[in-house]
């Protein structure tokens, strides 16, 4: 069963940085494993923000590339997020997920569809101030 939980949310001023980590576990080696992140705002539709895909592809959604940055350790079984200039747009839950099955590589249109993914964790928040 695989299981996926996000920390490292907060609060912080527009223009400052935050880190985002993901935990999952995996019954298979998770280096198989394609894991993205994505974001909802309230009142908004849940938007594509990074993944990561079989064997050591990247995938960014317009809105935040050249300002975050993924990344994975296979051997802590863990996918950062790292953001930089962060701006009260991207203020959201940021939600974590894994793809159920091993060893696909992943197109961007495949990245970025929620019905791509079969584990979610709860969501972390994120508050970025003017």
């Amino acid at each position: 069963q695989v299981q996926v939980v996000e920390s490292g949310g907060g609060l912080v001023h527009a223009g400052g940085p935050l880190s985002l980590s993901c935990v999952v576990s995996t019954p298979y080696p998770f280096l198989g494993y394609n894991v993205a992140w994505f974001r909802q705002a309230p009142g908004q539709e849940r938007e594509f923000v990074a993944a990561t895909s079989w064997p050591l592809i990247i995938h960014y959604g317009d809105s935040v590339k050249d300002r975050f940055t993924i990344s994975r350790d296979n051997a802590r079984n863990t996918v950062y997020l790292e953001m930089d200039n962060l701006e009260p747009e991207d203020t959201a839950v940021y939600l974590c997920a894994a793809d159920l099955r091993t060893y696909t590589t992943l197109s961007l249109s495949d990245a970025k569809s929620d019905r791509t993914y079969g584990a979610w964790g709860q969501g972390t928040q994120v508050t970025v101030s003017a």
